[in-house]
This record gives C-alpha cells, structure tokens and sequence, in this order.
C-alpha cells in the first residue's frame, strides 16, 4: 500500500550546509581504519525502546531495493532530504542532497534527538530500519559509504538477538543495544534474522569531520 506522508522542515540538529563543507575540506588524509569500530557511547537502551514504541502505531515503508532483501525490511525516516514528502523519497538517502530537515517522527522521539545532538558531525539521513523475523538482508555493498571516502553510516541497535547474523567481509559482527557503531559498509555485508523478534537499528547517515576522525581514530586505536 502506497503511503504518503507530509513532512515539515524543522530545525536541524547539524551545522550550515557552508559549514560542513568548510569542516568536510579540513579533514586531512587519513589512514585505512578497520572495518567495524565500537564508537565510546553507551546509550539508554530501555531510553531508545521506550521512543520506538512511542511510533507504534506508525506505517513503516518497504525499503524500495526490493533485489536485496527478502521478507520484510522496511524503515521509518526521521532525518531526510528537505521538502521530500514521496515516502520513497523520505526512506532514499541521497548522495547528492546538501539540504537535510528532520521529519515530524523525530518530534514524538525526545531520546532519539537526545543521541543524536551528542554527535558533533553534520547529519544526513537518519533513519530506523526493522528486519522482521525470517527475513533476509542479501549481501551487497554501499560504495559510498566509507570513511575514507567522507561519509559514513552509523549503527545503534535498539532491539535485536543472539539469532540475528549480520556479517561483513564474512565475519560476524556482534552489536548490542545502546552501542554505537561504525561499520565500512562500501565492503560486502548481509544480515539474516534467524530469531523471533523483530531487529530494529538507528541508522545514522554523516559526514566525517575532524570530530569525528578523532572518534573513530581513538575508538579503533583502543580496540
């Protein structure tokens, strides 16, 4: 079923779209980092149920990369392209949108803006995205999305299990609620949900920054 949502520009938690190109130009050459890194944050994840469940009457949208998945992977957008109301639109984080506007989904979820204004990189698209019991992310890969390249994404689970493989470069990567995760996702990745609950994820789309080079440096150097 096709749903249309409206979508109103509220106030961004990120910087000018000037700014994050002046920050974006003064991050200098860095080296590879690893794969995955477990970012130093440690959320609420009672907080972050609690916010998802404040959504449960919503509709969420079928992720429209239908060729990579089976079952069910949908997504609700809570930070996405400015003036898009199309849900396709709203869901597609777009590599060529400068403009970004939080949706009216980030209102009712206080502990999410709570996470998301602890990260001092300017923010892209931000959305929660379920894999339902049984279904199946297809392996693949995202060639933007790497460090090395500028953009990132970052992965905070909210609800999973011991039953859901995600895997990248074929090793399994373990993330529990409330962790912070980067993961270079421009490698081949897949995600099976062997369990009986649904996996819920807050998927956060930023470019990198000096703040966030430091993060990611100190975080990969303690591991």
């Amino acid at each position: 079923m096709s749903i249309l949502i409206r979508a109103s520009i509220l106030k961004p938690l990120t910087l000018s779209f000037a700014d994050r190109t002046l920050e974006s130009a003064a991050i200098t050459l860095m080296p590879s980092l690893p794969d995955r890194i477990q970012l130093p944050f440690c959320f609420d994840p009672a907080a972050l149920r609690q916010d998802l469940a404040a959504l449960g009457s919503t509709d969420w949208i079928s992720h429209f990369v239908t060729q990579n998945y089976t079952g069910d992977w949908s997504v609700l957008p809570l930070r996405g392209k400015a003036g898009a109301t199309h849900p396709v639109m709203m869901i597609y984080s777009d590599p060529g949108c400068t403009d970004f506007a939080d949706t009216p989904f980030l209102e009712v979820c206080p502990y999410y803006k709570e996470v998301l204004a602890r990260l001092e990189c300017p923010l892209q698209s931000v959305r929660l995205m379920r894999l339902t019991p049984g279904s199946v992310i297809k392996e693949h890969r995202d060639h933007d999305l790497a460090a090395e390249t500028g953009n990132v994404r970052l992965h905070l689970p909210i609800t999973t299990s011991p039953d859901v493989d995600f895997f990248l470069n074929g090793t399994r990567a373990i993330m529990l609620p409330g962790e912070l995760w980067y993961l270079r996702l421009a490698d081949p990745h897949s995600v099976v949900n062997r369990g009986d609950t649904d996996r819920v994820h807050l998927v956060i789309d930023a470019m990198m920054n000096p703040w966030l080079e430091a993060q990611l440096a100190v975080a990969a150097e303690a591991a």
